[in-house]
């Protein structure tokens, strides 16, 4: 089946989205405040991996050779992020409001 030349440049256009929000994500890590310094570990390793994800596809879908490989660690790095998301969304609420 032959992809068609519009869809890898639509897929391309997103992989670049996501590449620029890294930006944001690099500042909030280098940033003042404890809690969005906190929280950026993880928006980076969602990002990492939906980078990942969606260039391991694009790859698999455009190259002969097989590259789902790296869209599955990419998947895997997805789920430990917002596993770790969830993980502190369920601290912050068991903890009673000062």
């Amino acid at each position: 089946m032959d992809i068609p030349d519009w869809f890898v440049w639509i897929f391309l256009g997103i992989i670049v989205l996501q590449a620029l929000g890294l930006v944001p994500t690099v500042r909030r890590m280098r940033g003042t405040d404890p809690a969005a310094r906190s929280a950026a570990p993880a928006d980076l390793l969602d990002i990492v991996g939906a980078l990942l994800a969606s260039g391991g596809l694009l790859l698999s879908l455009v190259v002969a050779e097989s590259w789902f490989r790296l869209a599955v660690v990419g998947f895997a790095l997805i789920a430990a992020a917002y596993a770790l998301k969830g993980v502190r969304l369920l601290r912050a609420r068991r903890r009673p409001a000062a």
